[in-house]
């Protein structure tokens, strides 16, 4: 008697998992995404919000920053060199008082950041990785 109620068991396990592999297939079904409406709208104020201000953040590298009577010059001059030897990397100069600084890439990572700022160390030895707001 146990030895037919084990094998009966065993035969509806067997048969059981026929079953559910067999609805579980993905040849033989499709799969159906249950989401609250809100998840849409959420997404679309996103969407809007990255047209209006494209930036994020993410790091650049820093390659000059001075103060003083002659350092917007000197601003001016050292983005005007990377450019000229850099024309696939993008440059920022900027002022925030009572600093002219320059900084260059549109990094997503900080070791992307410091990969970049180590193969322009011997040109730029006092360059920095730096957070910054990016444009992709």
């Amino acid at each position: 008697m146990v030895k037919h109620s084990l094998s009966f068991l065993l035969l509806l396990c067997f048969l059981g998992s026929g079953l559910y592999s067999q609805e579980l297939s993905p040849a033989n079904g499709s799969v159906v995404v249950v989401q609250d409406e809100k998840i849409d709208q959420l997404t679309d104020q996103y969407r809007k919000m990255s047209l209006n201000n494209p930036e994020i953040d993410g790091y650049r590298v820093q390659i000059f920053f001075d103060s003083g009577s002659n350092s917007k010059n000197k601003a001016i001059s050292a983005k005007g060199d990377f450019d000229l030897g850099n024309p696939e990397m993008k440059s920022y100069l900027s002022y925030k008082e009572p600093y002219y600084r320059v900084r260059v890439g549109n990094f997503r990572t900080l070791s992307e950041a410091v990969g970049f700022q180590k193969k322009i160390s011997s040109s730029y030895p006092n360059s920095f990785a730096v957070k910054d707001k990016i444009v992709l």
